[in-house]
C-alpha cells in the first residue's frame, strides 16, 4: 500500500512556512555531481527544506555506471560519521544504492526518471526500492513500471513560486536585452543534450517564419524564469522525462507551452488554455508552436500549479511527514 500522509505534525505560518517543532531534523542529501553542479531541482528542494528548519548537508558523487558510483562509499561513511545525519535522501536509483550500502541510517530515495525508463539502470533501481526505508517517484508512469505495491509515494519535485512567477513579457525582454517583436521560442535545455532531442525542436520551428529558437543554457535560477516570462513559447521534445521542472516552471510563470507527450507532461498541463500535448511529428509540432505563438493572452498555469499543489511548499510538507513516519518506526 502507498503511503497515505497523516496529520501534518509540522505549523502552517500565514506565509505557509513550516516550522519545526520538535528537535532538529539532519538530513544528508545523496547525488550525483558528473555534470559539474547538482541539479537545480534538488539544490530548489534541499533550500526549501532548510527554509523550514531543517539542517541539511549534501555528499556529493563523482563517478560514471554502478562502479563509479560505489567507489565513493568509503568518503560516505566518513561524511555520515561526520555529520551523523537522523536520515538519508538520494536522488535517483544509483545514488540510493550507494546510500544503502550502509544499514544504519535509513535512506529515502527520489527517483526522478531515467533510473527507471533506461532497463540498465533499472535493474538496480529495482534493488535499491527493496532496500531503501521509502521511494518516492514524481510520475504516476514511473510508479506502474516501478511494480512496488508498499512503501512509496508520488511527490513531484515542487516549483518555487516566488522565483517563477508572472512577469509582463516587454519588462522581461528589456532586463534581458531582448528583441521586443522577435517571436521567442525557449528550448527546454542544451542544444548538445541528445535526450533532450534538438533536432525536432530546431527543425520545428525551421517550418516557421521569423521564429527564433532559444536554447535553456548558462542561466541562473532567477534569469531562467526571467526567460520564461520573456519568450512566446516554451516547449520540449525529449525523448524521456520523469516530471520535468521546465514545465512546471513555465505554468507558475503562465508561459504557453507545446510538448510531446513524455513523462507526467500531459498530466500536468491537461485542461490548460494555451498548452498543447503533441507526437513527436515534426509537422504536427510545428502547427502546435504556431497557434501558441498567435494567443493573445498568456496561460492561467500557475492556477494549475497551486491547485495541484506543485508548490514547493506543499512538497516539502509531504517530505516531512515521510521523514516523520521513518523515524518514528525507527525508535
Amino acid at each position: 500500500m502507498n503511503f497515505q500522509p497523516k496529520k501534518c505534525q509540522y505549523n502552517i505560518t500565514q506565509n505557509s512556512e513550516f516550522r519545526i517543532q520538535n528537535s532538529e531534523l539532519r538530513i544528508l542529501i545523496v547525488c550525483s555531481k558528473n555534470s559539474g553542479r547538482i541539479a537545480p531541482f534538488i539544490t530548489d528542494q534541499a533550500s526549501a527544506l532548510q527554509n523550514v528548519g531543517v539542517e541539511i548537508d549534501f555528499f556529493t558523487i563523482e563517478g560514471k555506471g554502478v562502479l563509479g558510483y560505489l567507489a565513493n562509499r568509503k568518503l560516505l561513511l566518513d561524511k555520515i560519521h561526520k555529520f551523523q545525519p537522523q536520515l538519508i535522501h538520494a536522488h535517483y536509483g544509483l545514488s540510493g544504492l550507494l546510500a544503502n550500502t550502509q544499514r544504519t541510517v535509513p535512506v529515502v530515495t527520489t527517483y526522478h526518471g531515467s533510473d527507471i525508463n533506461v532497463p540498465r539502470v533499472f535493474v538496480f533501481s529495482r534493488i535499491n526500492m527493496i532496500l531503501s526505508a521509502f521511494n518516492i517517484f514524481v510520475s504516476e508512469k514511473n510508479i506502474k513500471k516501478s511494480n512496488l505495491k508498499r512503501n512509496f509515494a508520488l511527490i513531484p519535485c515542487g516549483v518555487d513560486t516566488s522565483v517563477f512567477k508572472p512577469i509582463d513579457k516587454s519588462e522581461a525582454r528589456k532586463q534581458l536585452g531582448f528583441d521586443l517583436e522577435q517571436k521567442l521560442v525557449l528550448f527546454a535545455g542544451d542544444f548538445n543534450n541528445a535526450v533532450k532531442n534538438p533536432d525536432l525542436a530546431k527543425n520545428a520551428v525551421n517550418q516557421l517564419v521569423n521564429v527564433e529558437l532559444l536554447e535553456l543554457k548558462g542561466y541562473s535560477r532567477a534569469e531562467v524564469a526571467l526567460v520564461m516570462n520573456a519568450v512566446d513559447v516554451c516547449l520540449m521534445t525529449s525523448f524521456t522525462e520523469g516530471s520535468p521542472q521546465f514545465i512546471k516552471e513555465a505554468m507558475a510563470c503562465n508561459c504557453p507551452i507545446v510538448s510531446v507527450n513524455v513523462g507526467d507532461v500531459e498530466d500536468v498541463i491537461k485542461g490548460v488554455s494555451g498548452c498543447f500535448v503533441t507526437n513527436y511529428d515534426v509537422r504536427e509540432l510545428s502547427e502546435k508552436i504556431e497557434i501558441a505563438l498567435n494567443l493573445v493572452e498568456r496561460t492561467r498555469g500557475r492556477d494549475r500549479i497551486i491547485l495541484n499543489q506543485l508548490e514547493q511548499n506543499a512538497v516539502v510538507q509531504k517530505l516531512l511527514e515521510i521523514y516523520t513516519k521513518i523515524l518514528e518506526k525507527k525508535q
